[in-house]
């Protein structure tokens, strides 16, 4: 029987069939012996097919092949990748420039990872409504560039409705991820295009201006325009996984096409002579916390561990 997984628990999923039950259900052990070095080898968006037993447990028994997903590095465990979601359409980012803070080194981390799995990302600017004059200024700042780079981006408030029917439209007919940083009210975003979702929401910590956790578990919803949207916990850090050094500057779009300048084909773009790239962040034609971004993420491997850091 096949059907779409649209919960994850940690311990179940929930499976909606073909014929639109939804049917709680367990993994087979053996998907861990498939050489998937996965904390949940099954992910909400996955289509799976699924068996009942005598007992009346029900089974995941396979995983139908994906058209992508989007992964991160298991933040205890260096060596697992934690998949946030599958088959999607595009992603939805959620930043705030502040209550709390969302670093550029994890917006770029997130955009990286999404080019290397080739999902279209959208950056959702949330909180406008708390801005002051010089939050706005580096508000448009980071719009600008990275509207320049090639991500479009949105200025909305979960608070007074503003930029949501835009969202809802461009929702239509799409497999959406949201995701962002713990805090950057992503919950009381989805309950302003969904309010049927009751997605739950939380205070923003006064003493460290950071967002507790309040989703616990990877959730995808029907919206009303034939799309799905999907909810995942807030992260705090965002380790990429299976990246290998030479790799890295293909994700990020800007240094990609100037690479093509460099003199060496194999340019790491750190200390070689002839950089085409470094030549570029000294003219401001790449941005320097794009670059930041970038020499970070080489550090993973340097380090070889999940820096959580950020």
């Amino acid at each position: 029987m096949k059907g779409l997984v649209i919960r994850n628990t940690g311990s179940w999923y929930q499976v909606k069939t073909e014929d639109g039950s939804v049917t709680d259900c367990k993994i087979k052990g053996n998907f861990r012996l498939k050489g998937i070095r996965s904390t949940n080898p099954v992910a909400v968006g996955d289509y799976v097919q699924i068996i009942i037993n005598r007992e009346g447990t029900a089974f995941i028994s396979e995983i139908e092949d994906r058209k992508n997903y989007i992964i991160r590095r298991s933040s205890n465990l260096s060596k697992q990748s934690h998949i946030i979601a599958a088959n999607l359409d595009q992603c939805f980012l959620i930043v705030t420039v502040n209550y709390p803070e969302t670093s550029p080194i994890f917006i770029d981390r997130f955009l990286a990872s999404a080019e290397a799995y080739r999902i279209p990302v959208k950056l959702l600017f949330n909180k406008i409504d708390r801005y002051n004059e010089e939050e706005f200024h580096h508000l448009e700042g980071l719009i600008h560039l990275y509207t320049h780079i090639g991500y479009p981006c949105h200025k909305v408030s979960a608070q007074t409705g503003e930029g949501i029917e835009r969202l809802k439209t461009e929702m239509a007919g799409k497999t959406t991820l949201f995701s962002g940083n713990s805090g950057v009210g992503k919950s009381t975003l989805i309950n302003a295009i969904l309010p049927e979702s009751n997605a739950k929401t939380g205070d923003i910590s006064a003493c460290h201006n950071k967002g507790t956790h309040t989703t616990t578990f990877s959730e995808m919803f029907p919206t009303e325009n034939g799309g799905y949207l999907i909810d995942t916990p807030g992260i705090k850090g965002f380790g990429t996984f299976d990246m290998e050094q030479e790799e890295v500057g293909h994700y990020f779009k800007e240094i990609f096409q100037y690479s093509a300048r460099c003199r060496y084909n194999n340019c790491t773009h750190v200390h070689e002579p002839g950089c085409a790239v470094r030549t570029a962040v000294e003219q401001h034609l790449i941005s320097e916390s794009r670059y930041t971004s970038y020499l970070n993420m080489l550090e993973d491997k340097e380090e070889g561990k999940y820096r959580t850091a950020y």
